[in-house]
């Protein structure tokens, strides 16, 4: 769910897409190509916004720091600019910077793809260009994509949602990995963190490291991608990468969570910034036998089952969440969990600042209580891998209340302000 937690490559997925971009590739006239290329520079700030993404910085610099290497961008649809054109088709159609392959991580490059899936091995209709499937891949096999493609200096541009088992930022560290191990140049074209600095949540047990979580971060880390690479280069790699470098964002100052930008939804579950929002904890209901949304037009802002009724949104409203309000609501996901049957459930409405993982615990505590015929942990404890441990699952089974839990965990996340400190770029 690489933009959504839990779920892990599928083939089947990954071969449906290909064979559908392939078909497109081959209906592309060579004269839409050639006309593509002759695009006019996209403009470097966003209509009625002061802030630059590290994308727009980039090309108001004319690309000068990709230029001159055989080019490898690590990507997928939120890399637009402020004109909407998307980064690759925008260095392509410059004429100045030699791409020599695109790798695209969960949903794919051109984002085609449901939750654990990807677009496989292809070439991009538009561009003409080799696009790589780096979705599932360890480091040793981005590393020989890398090499087979002649990648001299890495390009990292995907939005993040500020969630460690959001995957892109896995994706982004085994590609720098892999770039160590070939010897690569490494730039993030940085993009604000939509739901700001805020740090919460528990932090992640090794033991417990899978793909939605690699590395021992805190479940809302409150950094940026940029931020996170100057993390991971200088305290989780063997040692530094020969050339790391971050394309700020300019007019942000890491908090403001209104930047202005455009939102594009970074996977096809997270269509709003409220979606983001609430992510770092409604994510969490992936481990549970509750629908998270998937299947209605909010996933994560939507979470029910059959047999949950009107009595959840009571108690979560009288709770007095922070920022938050709930809807009593009825629905029947198209797809996922629950598939076409009715369940009952709440929708989050945010009304201001918001804790998103305290309240997904007393979400997650309110509904065990009322409906423990209904309400359960996925049988392969998905739930450990989310959380970062087993304590959240074992703590909710043994009767603890919210905030004993939430306590439990507020050691580690002032360990990690600290750590994170000195690699913050916005104050």
């Amino acid at each position: 769910m690489s933009g959504e937690a839990g779920s892990s490559p599928t083939t089947h997925s990954r071969l449906t897409r290909r064979g559908l971009l392939t078909a497109a590739a081959l209906s592309v006239p060579a004269a839409g190509i050639a006309a593509s290329s002759a695009c006019a520079a996209a403009p470097s700030t966003s209509p009625g916004s002061d802030v630059r993404t590290g994308a727009d910085v980039l090309a108001a610099r004319n690309w000068e720091d990709v230029t001159g290497r055989r080019i490898g961008v690590v990507t997928n649809p939120t890399g637009v600019l402020a004109s909407l054109e998307h980064v690759v088709d925008a260095m392509h159609a410059s004429g100045a910077v030699n791409i020599v392959a695109v790798f695209g991580p969960e949903h794919g490059f051109r984002g085609t793809s449901q939750a654990g899936g990807s677009e496989g091995d292809y070439r991009d209709p538009r561009t003409g260009l080799p696009v790589f499937d780096a979705y599932g891949a360890d480091a040793a096999k981005l590393a020989e994509m890398f090499r087979k493609a002649g990648v001299e200096q890495v390009v990292f541009d995907i939005a993040d949602v500020g969630a460690r088992f959001y995957t892109y930022i896995w994706t982004m560290y085994t590609a720098m990995q892999a770039a160590q191990q070939t010897g690569a140049a490494f730039l993030v074209l940085d993009r604000p963190n939509p739901i700001g600095a805020q740090v919460a949540g528990p932090r992640l047990d090794p033991r417990f490291a899978s793909g939605v979580g690699l590395l021992p971060i805190v479940q809302q880390h409150g950094m940026t991608v940029g931020e996170l690479a100057r993390m991971f280069d200088r305290e989780y790699l063997p040692s530094p990468l020969p050339q790391l470098n971050v394309a700020r964002v300019e007019g942000w100052r890491g908090r403001g969570t209104d930047t202005g930008l455009p939102w594009v939804p970074p996977s096809p579950n997270m269509p709003t910034p409220d979606t983001a929002a609430v992510y770092p904890g409604t994510g969490l209901f992936e481990g549970t036998l509750l629908s998270e949304g998937r299947g209605t037009t909010r996933p994560f802002e939507i979470i029910g089952a059959p047999g949950i009724d009107w009595r959840w949104a009571e108690q979560l409203n009288a709770a007095g969440l922070d920022g938050l309000r709930f809807r009593e609501t009825y629905f029947v996901p198209t797809f996922s969990k629950h598939a076409n049957l009715t369940c009952g459930g709440v929708q989050l409405y945010r009304s201001g600042e918001i804790d998103a993982i305290r309240a997904a615990v007393a979400m997650i505590v309110t509904a065990r209580r009322l409906y423990p015929q209904v309400f359960g942990w996925r049988p392969d404890n998905m739930i450990d891998k989310l959380s970062g441990s087993d304590r959240l699952r074992t703590m909710v089974d043994a009767g603890a209340d919210v905030p004993e839990i939430v306590d439990a965990w507020q050691d580690e996340a002032a360990d990690f302000r600290r750590q994170r400190e000195p690699y913050l770029l916005y104050r």
